[in-house]
Formats: structure tokens, sequence, C-alpha cells
């Protein structure tokens, strides 16, 4: 069946646009029951489970199921951020763009001048750039 006058064939070549598409028609007028269903209250539970499945496939050293289970922790994203859109609230390219900026903002030693020399250096500055942003000096 096509949608919006394409073809989505599953074992072909897929990108993130691509996905962000396939949500989209998920929670769309003639998309999937289920998925029209959730709600970011209703899908607390999946995202939980996600979790816990992707700890155990790194527990069990499985990169075959770290794949799945990260994809399942991705359609999370995804699913929330489609829902969040729907009522205005907020978009998957405002969560990029928040993550964006708080992944610069948080590493001054990459993207500024600040010196570090350890792991542990960079996440203790990693810290304190986040007790910064909670006591809003950032």
């Amino acid at each position: 069946m096509t949608h919006n006058g394409k073809e989505y064939i599953e074992k072909e070549a897929h990108d993130f646009e691509e996905l962000r598409e396939i949500i989209t028609i998920l929670r769309g007028e003639n998309g999937c029951k289920w998925d029209r269903a959730q709600t970011h209250e209703t899908l607390k539970k999946c995202l939980t489970d996600e979790c816990e499945e992707v700890l155990q496939a790194v527990d069990n050293r499985d990169d075959e199921n770290l794949c799945e289970e990260l994809g399942d922790i991705l359609l999370q994203v995804l699913l929330n951020s489609e829902i969040a859109a729907e009522r205005g609230a907020f978009t998957l390219d405002d969560v990029i763009q928040t993550l964006s900026e708080k992944m610069i903002r948080r590493h001054p030693h990459v993207f500024g001048d600040v010196v570090v020399n350890t792991p542990e250096e960079s996440l203790a500055l990693w810290k304190e750039v986040k007790r910064q942003e909670k006591e809003g000096k950032l």
C-alpha cells in the first residue's frame, strides 16, 4: 500500500527521514489504532521496559539485540515527539536542537577553550555546567 504516493518496503534501505515519515503515518488518520491511541502517559511503561532491555543486551554483550533495542528506544523518542507535535508542544526538531545545544554547552573542552586532561575532569566539568544550568547561571 502506498502512503502519500510512496511505497514503504521492509527489506529496502531506510534513513532517518523515512523513519520520521513512518511514525507520522502510524499516528495519522489511517495509521495503526494502537499507535494512535498512545499518549506520553501510556508510553511510560514501554520506555521503562525498552531501557531495561537495552541494559540486558549490554550485560549480555549481544550487539544484534542491542541494535534492535536501541531502535526501540528511538521509537519511543519518535512517538513521544510526534504526540507532542500533534498538540503543538514541541517537535522532534526541537528535541534535536535542544540536545545539540546541551552537548555543545556541556562540552566546553571540545567546543570551547577549556582544557581537561582526563575522563574524570571531563565528567567533573559536565557536572559543573549542569549545576550552573540548574541554578540559572547559563
